[in-house]
Protein backbone atom coordinates (compact mmCIF):
# COMPACT_ATOMS: atom_id res chain seq x y z
CA UNK A 1 0.00 0.00 0.00
CA UNK A 2 1.26 3.51 -0.83
CA UNK A 3 2.54 5.32 2.29
CA UNK A 4 0.20 8.26 1.70
CA UNK A 5 -2.85 5.97 1.69
CA UNK A 6 -1.58 3.99 4.67
CA UNK A 7 -1.04 7.06 6.85
CA UNK A 8 -3.96 9.16 5.55
CA UNK A 9 -6.53 8.21 8.26
CA UNK A 10 -4.17 8.90 11.17
CA UNK A 11 -2.90 12.19 9.73
CA UNK A 12 -6.40 13.46 8.99
CA UNK A 13 -7.75 12.42 12.39
CA UNK A 14 -4.87 14.06 14.27
CA UNK A 15 -5.27 17.30 12.29
CA UNK A 16 -9.04 17.28 12.79
CA UNK A 17 -8.85 16.77 16.55
CA UNK A 18 -6.14 19.38 17.00
CA UNK A 19 -7.85 22.10 14.96
CA UNK A 20 -11.29 21.35 16.42
CA UNK A 21 -10.01 21.51 20.01
CA UNK A 22 -8.14 24.77 19.37
CA UNK A 23 -11.12 26.49 17.74
CA UNK A 24 -13.62 25.21 20.33
CA UNK A 25 -11.43 26.67 23.08
CA UNK A 26 -11.07 29.95 21.16
CA UNK A 27 -14.86 30.18 20.85
CA UNK A 28 -15.17 29.95 24.62
CA UNK A 29 -12.41 32.51 25.24
CA UNK A 30 -13.42 35.09 22.59
CA UNK A 31 -16.86 34.45 21.02
CA UNK A 32 -17.97 36.67 18.11
CA UNK A 33 -21.74 36.31 18.62
CA UNK A 34 -24.17 35.18 21.30
CA UNK A 35 -25.54 31.72 20.51
CA UNK A 36 -29.19 31.12 19.63
CA UNK A 37 -28.99 27.52 20.86
CA UNK A 38 -26.42 26.06 23.21
CA UNK A 39 -23.84 23.48 22.26
CA UNK A 40 -25.81 20.76 24.00
CA UNK A 41 -28.74 21.45 21.67
CA UNK A 42 -26.74 21.41 18.42
CA UNK A 43 -23.47 19.57 18.79
CA UNK A 44 -24.79 16.01 19.25
CA UNK A 45 -26.37 16.11 15.77
CA UNK A 46 -23.62 18.17 14.13
CA UNK A 47 -20.91 15.84 15.42
CA UNK A 48 -23.09 12.78 14.95
CA UNK A 49 -23.34 13.44 11.23
CA UNK A 50 -19.54 13.73 11.10
CA UNK A 51 -19.28 10.17 12.42
CA UNK A 52 -21.84 8.95 9.87
CA UNK A 53 -19.97 10.70 7.07
CA UNK A 54 -16.66 9.16 8.11
CA UNK A 55 -18.16 5.67 8.08
CA UNK A 56 -19.91 6.24 4.74
CA UNK A 57 -16.73 7.49 3.05
CA UNK A 58 -14.61 4.61 4.39
CA UNK A 59 -17.16 2.04 3.27
CA UNK A 60 -17.63 3.50 -0.21
CA UNK A 61 -14.08 4.80 -0.80
CA UNK A 62 -11.65 2.79 1.36
CA UNK A 63 -8.60 4.58 -0.05
CA UNK A 64 -10.37 7.98 -0.06
CA UNK A 65 -9.08 10.86 -2.20
CA UNK A 66 -5.45 9.88 -1.76
CA UNK A 67 -6.23 6.51 -3.35
CA UNK A 68 -7.46 8.22 -6.52
CA UNK A 69 -4.22 10.21 -6.70
CA UNK A 70 -2.15 7.04 -6.23
CA UNK A 71 -4.06 5.30 -9.03
CA UNK A 72 -3.51 8.28 -11.33
CA UNK A 73 0.20 8.30 -10.53
CA UNK A 74 0.60 4.57 -11.18
CA UNK A 75 -1.24 4.68 -14.50
CA UNK A 76 0.10 8.05 -15.70
CA UNK A 77 -3.34 9.63 -15.77
CA UNK A 78 -3.90 13.37 -15.67
CA UNK A 79 -2.20 16.59 -16.72
CA UNK A 80 0.62 16.66 -14.17
CA UNK A 81 1.56 13.06 -14.92
CA UNK A 82 1.84 13.86 -18.62
CA UNK A 83 4.24 16.80 -18.31
CA UNK A 84 7.49 17.28 -16.40
CA UNK A 85 6.71 19.45 -13.38
CA UNK A 86 8.85 19.75 -10.22
CA UNK A 87 7.16 17.85 -7.39
CA UNK A 88 6.90 20.86 -5.09
CA UNK A 89 5.27 22.96 -7.80
CA UNK A 90 2.92 20.10 -8.68
CA UNK A 91 1.75 19.86 -5.07
CA UNK A 92 1.14 23.61 -4.71
CA UNK A 93 -0.57 23.87 -8.11
CA UNK A 94 -2.79 20.89 -7.28
CA UNK A 95 -3.91 22.30 -3.94
CA UNK A 96 -4.79 25.66 -5.53
CA UNK A 97 -6.59 24.01 -8.46
CA UNK A 98 -8.56 21.73 -6.14
CA UNK A 99 -9.61 24.75 -4.10
CA UNK A 100 -11.04 26.29 -7.26
CA UNK A 101 -12.89 23.03 -7.98
CA UNK A 102 -14.44 23.12 -4.50
CA UNK A 103 -15.47 26.76 -5.05
CA UNK A 104 -17.19 25.77 -8.32
CA UNK A 105 -18.84 22.77 -6.68
CA UNK A 106 -20.13 24.96 -3.85
CA UNK A 107 -21.57 27.46 -6.33
CA UNK A 108 -23.26 24.58 -8.20
CA UNK A 109 -24.81 23.18 -5.03
CA UNK A 110 -26.52 26.54 -4.55
CA UNK A 111 -27.76 26.75 -8.14
CA UNK A 112 -29.12 23.25 -8.84
CA UNK A 113 -32.35 22.64 -6.87
CA UNK A 114 -31.70 18.95 -6.21
CA UNK A 115 -28.17 19.65 -4.98
CA UNK A 116 -29.39 22.59 -2.91
CA UNK A 117 -31.74 20.24 -1.03
CA UNK A 118 -28.67 18.37 0.15
CA UNK A 119 -26.54 21.43 0.84
CA UNK A 120 -29.23 23.35 2.71
CA UNK A 121 -28.73 20.93 5.63
CA UNK A 122 -25.48 22.79 6.20
CA UNK A 123 -27.23 26.16 6.01
CA UNK A 124 -30.12 25.16 8.26
CA UNK A 125 -27.98 25.44 11.37
CA UNK A 126 -29.39 28.41 13.29
CA UNK A 127 -25.99 29.16 14.79
CA UNK A 128 -22.53 29.52 13.29
CA UNK A 129 -19.63 27.83 15.03
CA UNK A 130 -16.89 25.28 14.49
CA UNK A 131 -19.41 22.42 14.41
CA UNK A 132 -21.28 24.07 11.52
CA UNK A 133 -18.17 23.57 9.40
CA UNK A 134 -18.64 19.81 9.81
CA UNK A 135 -22.41 19.63 9.33
CA UNK A 136 -22.97 18.19 5.84
CA UNK A 137 -25.51 15.59 4.77
CA UNK A 138 -23.91 12.19 3.98
CA UNK A 139 -25.24 12.32 0.42
CA UNK A 140 -23.48 15.65 -0.13
CA UNK A 141 -20.25 14.26 1.32
CA UNK A 142 -20.39 11.29 -1.07
CA UNK A 143 -21.08 13.57 -4.04
CA UNK A 144 -18.25 15.87 -2.98
CA UNK A 145 -15.82 12.96 -2.70
CA UNK A 146 -16.69 11.83 -6.24
CA UNK A 147 -16.00 15.35 -7.54
CA UNK A 148 -12.67 15.55 -5.71
CA UNK A 149 -11.57 12.13 -6.92
CA UNK A 150 -12.42 13.01 -10.53
CA UNK A 151 -10.52 16.31 -10.19
CA UNK A 152 -7.50 14.55 -8.68
CA UNK A 153 -7.36 12.08 -11.57
CA UNK A 154 -7.85 14.78 -14.22
CA UNK A 155 -5.09 16.89 -12.68
CA UNK A 156 -2.77 13.98 -12.04
CA UNK A 157 -2.22 15.47 -8.59
CA UNK A 158 0.50 13.86 -6.46
CA UNK A 159 -0.82 11.74 -3.56
CA UNK A 160 0.82 14.14 -1.11
CA UNK A 161 -1.24 16.98 -2.62
CA UNK A 162 -4.45 14.98 -2.20
CA UNK A 163 -3.71 14.42 1.49
CA UNK A 164 -2.59 18.02 2.04
CA UNK A 165 -5.71 19.36 0.38
CA UNK A 166 -8.04 17.17 2.46
CA UNK A 167 -6.34 18.35 5.66
CA UNK A 168 -6.41 22.01 4.59
CA UNK A 169 -10.02 21.83 3.42
CA UNK A 170 -11.20 20.31 6.70
CA UNK A 171 -9.22 22.79 8.80
CA UNK A 172 -10.39 25.74 6.67
CA UNK A 173 -14.02 24.70 6.99
CA UNK A 174 -13.76 24.60 10.77
CA UNK A 175 -11.87 27.91 10.95
CA UNK A 176 -14.15 29.90 8.67
CA UNK A 177 -17.23 28.71 10.59
CA UNK A 178 -15.73 29.34 14.02
CA UNK A 179 -17.56 31.73 16.33
CA UNK A 180 -14.35 33.59 17.10
CA UNK A 181 -13.49 37.27 17.31
CA UNK A 182 -10.67 38.62 15.18
CA UNK A 183 -9.41 42.20 15.39
CA UNK A 184 -10.66 44.13 12.32
CA UNK A 185 -7.12 44.75 11.11
CA UNK A 186 -6.23 41.07 11.40
CA UNK A 187 -9.41 40.09 9.55
CA UNK A 188 -8.63 42.49 6.69
CA UNK A 189 -5.08 41.17 6.43
CA UNK A 190 -6.12 37.51 6.44
CA UNK A 191 -9.08 38.10 4.12
CA UNK A 192 -6.73 39.27 1.40
CA UNK A 193 -5.53 35.66 1.17
CA UNK A 194 -7.92 33.27 2.90
CA UNK A 195 -11.57 33.08 3.92
CA UNK A 196 -12.13 34.35 7.47
CA UNK A 197 -15.07 33.69 9.81
CA UNK A 198 -16.47 37.20 9.28
CA UNK A 199 -16.27 36.76 5.50
CA UNK A 200 -17.94 33.36 5.48
CA UNK A 201 -20.58 34.23 8.09
CA UNK A 202 -22.22 36.43 5.45
CA UNK A 203 -22.83 33.24 3.44
CA UNK A 204 -24.93 31.86 6.33
CA UNK A 205 -27.34 34.79 6.45
CA UNK A 206 -31.06 34.15 5.94
CA UNK A 207 -31.00 36.98 3.38
CA UNK A 208 -30.89 35.21 -0.05
CA UNK A 209 -28.54 37.75 -1.64
CA UNK A 210 -26.07 37.02 1.14
CA UNK A 211 -26.66 33.25 1.24
CA UNK A 212 -25.65 33.05 -2.42
CA UNK A 213 -22.34 34.85 -2.00
CA UNK A 214 -18.86 34.13 -0.57
CA UNK A 215 -18.57 30.54 -1.79
CA UNK A 216 -14.85 30.16 -1.13
CA UNK A 217 -13.60 27.60 1.38
CA UNK A 218 -9.93 28.51 1.65
CA UNK A 219 -8.61 30.96 -0.97
CA UNK A 220 -10.59 34.22 -0.85
CA UNK A 221 -9.55 35.24 -4.38
CA UNK A 222 -12.19 33.17 -6.16
CA UNK A 223 -15.16 35.18 -4.87
CA UNK A 224 -13.57 38.45 -5.91
CA UNK A 225 -12.51 37.05 -9.27
CA UNK A 226 -15.96 35.66 -10.14
CA UNK A 227 -18.07 38.46 -8.66
CA UNK A 228 -19.58 36.54 -5.74
CA UNK A 229 -17.85 38.49 -2.96
CA UNK A 230 -19.86 40.36 -0.34
CA UNK A 231 -17.82 42.14 2.34
CA UNK A 232 -20.39 42.51 5.13
CA UNK A 233 -23.98 41.50 5.92
CA UNK A 234 -26.56 44.25 5.53
CA UNK A 235 -27.72 43.92 9.14
CA UNK A 236 -24.21 43.74 10.57
CA UNK A 237 -22.59 40.69 12.13
CA UNK A 238 -24.22 41.08 15.53
CA UNK A 239 -27.78 41.53 14.24
CA UNK A 240 -27.76 39.27 11.18
CA UNK A 241 -30.00 36.21 11.30
CA UNK A 242 -28.20 32.92 10.76
CA UNK A 243 -29.69 29.91 8.96
CA UNK A 244 -32.66 29.53 6.63
CA UNK A 245 -36.26 30.77 6.85
CA UNK A 246 -37.25 27.07 7.21
CA UNK A 247 -36.12 24.35 9.66
CA UNK A 248 -35.85 26.81 12.55
CA UNK A 249 -37.70 24.79 15.19
CA UNK A 250 -35.51 23.50 18.03
CA UNK A 251 -36.40 19.93 17.04
CA UNK A 252 -34.57 20.44 13.73
CA UNK A 253 -31.29 20.33 15.66
CA UNK A 254 -31.78 16.58 16.20
CA UNK A 255 -29.82 14.15 14.05
CA UNK A 256 -32.87 12.36 12.65
CA UNK A 257 -34.44 15.67 11.62
CA UNK A 258 -31.17 16.88 10.10
CA UNK A 259 -30.85 13.73 7.97
CA UNK A 260 -34.44 14.00 6.70
CA UNK A 261 -34.30 17.70 5.76
CA UNK A 262 -33.49 17.13 2.05
CA UNK A 263 -36.73 15.16 1.74
CA UNK A 264 -39.00 17.66 3.50
CA UNK A 265 -40.33 21.05 2.51
CA UNK A 266 -39.66 22.69 5.85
Amino acid sequence: MHDTVAHEPAIRLAAFLGVFALLAAWEVAAPRRVRTLGRRDRWPANLGVVALNAVAVRLLFPAAAAGAAVAAERHGWGLLNAVAVPRGLAIVASVVALDLVVYAQHWLFHRVPLLWRLHRVHHADVDFDVSTGLRFHPMEIVASMLVKMAALVALGAPPAAALAFEVVLNASSMFEHANVRLAPGVDRLLRALVVTPDMHRVHHSTEPRETHSNFGFNVSLWDRLFGTYRAEPLAGHDAMRIGLPIFRDRREARLDRLLSQPFREG
